[in-house]
């Protein structure tokens, strides 16, 4: 292709959308300057880096701890069959397929669990986070780090027909804990295991937090919706709740304290949502070779690995074990059968 036709294409990218008024050329030239951090790169994540790669946004982080599966292809719009076979890590396939959408855009990735320990570091530097995750635990922790360093993040979540999403923005706005003081309790919130999920209702909540986002990042703001919106596609019912001003008596945005924040070492165990598998973490994390883990696990098991992670099958269990320690067991729902697993053939 010649440089005359790389040039008109440049000029015709975004063109359907510079001539939106509220758009133009200074809101494009925007979001180009622009750097959001995506935490979650499954369903909503997916949806919500495929839309904003397209808009134009100039820097994308995208973060995630997972790797593809066939039961996530019927919603997670950026991998393919070939992604969850070749055990390619969910942040680096989708980084892959967005590099070939829009290849004038800068895209990084982190495949890394989000915790305590990190979230600071991961979402440094960023003007906006959109929430991908799938747990209500990590949506806490993201909130106590946004709001700590004073940056706006966009709360979304989808379960069965049906999902809500928030904008936050910290000190002109309520937070996630003004709204929802409280965690739900374990057991009382709806899975992907239980409920199911339709990938329209993914695509609906994502769309309005890409929307968001867009209006945010163009310094539309007098355009965001202000609201906790729920929408069940299935009903194609949609509700939106004024939030109003902060709460005075909020423990993160009121009073400063941040205690999922403050709780510094992560986890050792945490159960996947829809796949019947634990993740197991190590605290602090060591830097594994893969290579030589390789190598002792092959007189055990069936071992294969890349750059990004080795894949070892076992007595019916699948382990798959990042540089970083981290591994997802699969095979089993059981947070000590799992550490036991992990002790036995990585060591703990």
């Amino acid at each position: 292709m010649s440089d005359t036709s790389r040039s008109r294409l440049h000029d015709n990218r975004y063109a359907r959308q510079q001539i939106i008024s509220s758009i133009g050329d200074a809101g494009q030239e925007r979001l180009a300057n622009a750097r959001i951090a995506i935490l979650g790169v499954g369903a909503l994540g997916t949806h919500i880096a495929d839309t904003l790669a397209r808009a134009g946004v100039g820097s994308i982080r995208l973060i995630d701890r997972d790797v593809p599966e066939l039961s996530n292809l019927q919603r997670q719009v950026l991998f393919d069959t070939d992604d969850v076979y070749n055990g390619i890590p969910k942040a680096a396939a989708a980084a892959d397929r967005l590099a070939r959408v829009n290849p004038d855009i800068r895209i990084e990735t982190e495949i890394a669990d989000i915790n305590p320990t990190n979230v600071e570091r991961l979402i440094e530097g960023v003007d906006l986070i959109l929430d991908g995750s799938d747990n209500f635990e990590l949506r806490y922790l993201l909130n106590d780090a946004a709001v700590k360093h004073r940056t706006p993040w966009i709360y979304g979540g989808a379960i069965s027909t049906h999902g809500m999403t928030m904008t936050i923005r910290p000190e002109a706005t309520p937070c996630l804990r003004c709204v929802f003081p409280d965690s739900p309790a374990p057991g009382d919130a709806l899975t992907c295991d239980t409920a199911g999920v339709l990938s329209p209702a993914v695509a609906m909540v994502a769309a309005v937090q890409s929307t968001e986002a867009i209006k945010y990042l163009t310094g539309n703001l007098d355009a965001l919706h202000g609201s906790l919106v729920m929408i069940d596609v299935w009903s194609l019912h949609m509700r939106s709740v004024e939030l109003g001003h902060p709460e005075p008596e909020c423990p993160a945005c009121g009073a400063r304290s941040f205690e999922f924040l403050d709780r510094q070492a992560p986890r050792q165990t945490t159960e996947l949502c829809g796949s019947d598998s634990v993740q197991v973490l190590v605290h602090p994390a060591p830097q594994l070779s893969l290579d030589s883990l390789a190598k002792r696990l092959a007189a055990v098991g069936e071992v294969s690995h890349n750059p990004y992670l080795l894949r070892f099958q076992v007595n019916g269990y699948q382990m798959t074990v990042f540089p970083d320690g981290r591994a997802i067991v699969k095979g089993t729902t059981d947070s000590a059968e799992a550490r036991t697993l992990y002790a036995r053939y990585v060591g703990m």
